[in-house]
């Protein structure tokens, strides 16, 4: 087990030639290789700066980087645009597209006692342990899994082995995996690398994978002063310490503790990123610490047109809305369908305001209608843009019209929490 790369500070800036010259030089101590797979995330995770590190993957191996599959979870194939956007010069049959319900195999099962413990005798499954077949069966002797290292609302943590076991995992790892963090509570989960999802991640990374050539490359990056996405660190290591380290560096620069409650938060989904709202409800996720009883959270989110990626979840989204847990739970219980889909299950939870605060999206491509119909208020787009425009906020306390607003231009990238509610 090694660390082969590990550099960083709430202060460090890399450059572009340094991020080149770090990655080399950690690839450098893994030998010649000969069949090379980059696991990168997909195109909602633009900003973690991976798309660059997979570039540089592809110019230091050259045509021993065979394959470049996309660690979609449950999200939609990437378009050409999104390809050519994040991963530049890449040939685009290097490409591959993970298919969460047909393309998996599976290396093992978590035991249900484990499970038991995890959750604290909240649940009692056993969670299938799987991965794409091309990490098995490709025949590659190295397979480099890249990815930021963020505060999550599932993993606690993003990144490490959830790029694998979720990223490029099967139907009921993604399902129960979730429902789990949901059930033990995002709020325990959120901004800690230790919690019962990481635990079945290591569990699984222990057992199962362990004659899988595995070398993670992550990264943490912030805005800078001047507003502009910096990596703060690069750790580069085949075992959970470059994770731990990079989680240890991401909560310096990605969670903000704050020393009063929000009353009224404005967020801004890009349209290229987001067009769901299971993902565009990080804007829920991130900030749902930092919001006073009875805040309004407004979400403008120019690009959103459906409620999941993955069109069956879509459909048990729009059937429940978020309803808040209790509502969720006895869904679970009375309906087939939601409980074979427990990561959406999960999602509506996570994407409820528990009736504490307001959440008012101003969709792009959504109606009222299907809006309300999923328990959110409606707010429209144009209407609210034209009052809190993007273009003139700033991240952070704002005065808009006499109104304190506080605005966030991209919830993935951090972590907003009142210390008096982490106290709690």
């Amino acid at each position: 087990m090694s660390l082969f790369f590990a550099a960083g500070s709430p202060t460090t800036e890399f450059s572009p030639a340094e991020v080149k010259a770090s990655l080399f030089a950690a690839l450098d101590k893994l030998g010649s290789r000969k069949k090379v797979l980059a696991v990168p995330p997909d195109f909602t995770r633009m900003h973690s700066m991976s798309g660059v590190l997979t570039q540089y993957a592809w110019d230091y191996y050259g045509a021993a980087l065979t394959d470049v599959l996309p660690a979609l979870g449950t999200h939609n194939p990437m378009t050409d645009y999104e390809i050519q956007t994040m991963f530049g010069s890449i040939p685009r049959s290097l490409f591959r597209v993970h298919n969460w319900r047909n393309d998996v195999v599976t290396l093992g099962e978590v035991p249900s006692e484990v499970i038991a413990e995890v959750s604290e005798g909240r649940l009692d499954y056993t969670i299938p342990v799987g991965v794409n077949k091309l990490l098995r069966d490709g025949g590659h002797d190295l397979i480099l899994s890249i990815g930021q290292v963020v505060p999550h609302e599932v993993a606690g943590m993003a990144n490490y082995n959830k790029n694998i076991f979720v990223g490029t995992g099967g139907v009921q790892a993604i399902h129960r995996s979730h429902f789990l963090g949901a059930v033990y509570g995002m709020e325990r989960m959120m901004g800690r690398a230790a919690n019962p999802v990481r635990h079945i991640l290591n569990y699984a990374s222990d057992h199962f994978a362990q004659n899988l050539p595995i070398v993670y490359v992550q990264t943490v990056v912030s805005k800078n002063a001047a507003g502009k996405l910096v990596i703060n660190g690069l750790y580069i290591g085949d075992d959970a310490e470059c994770f731990e380290r990079a989680a240890e560096l991401s909560l310096k620069v990605n969670f903000f503790v704050m020393d009063r409650e929000i009353h009224k938060a404005v967020v801004f989904l890009d349209a290229h990123e987001f067009k769901t709202t299971w993902l565009g409800n990080k804007s829920v996720y991130r900030t749902r610490m930092a919001l006073a009883d009875n805040a309004e959270l407004i979400i403008l989110a120019p690009g959103v047109r459906a409620f999941g990626e993955d069109p069956a979840i879509d459909t048990l989204i729009r059937k429940y809305g978020y309803c808040g847990t209790p509502a969720t739970l006895e869904a679970v219980k009375n309906d087939p369908a939601l409980a074979s889909n427990l990561s959406a299950a999960a999602h509506l939870i996570h994407g409820s305001s528990e009736g504490r605060f307001t959440i008012r999206y101003c969709p792009g491509h959504l109606t009222r209608e299907e809006m309300e119909g999923a328990h959110f208020a409606y707010g429209d787009l144009a209407e609210y843009t034209a009052k809190y425009d993007p273009a003139k906020l700033t991240d952070g306390w704002n005065i808009v019209d006499g109104e304190e607003i506080f605005f966030i231009s991209n919830p993935a990238l951090a972590l907003w929490a009142y210390e008096g509610r982490l106290a709690q």
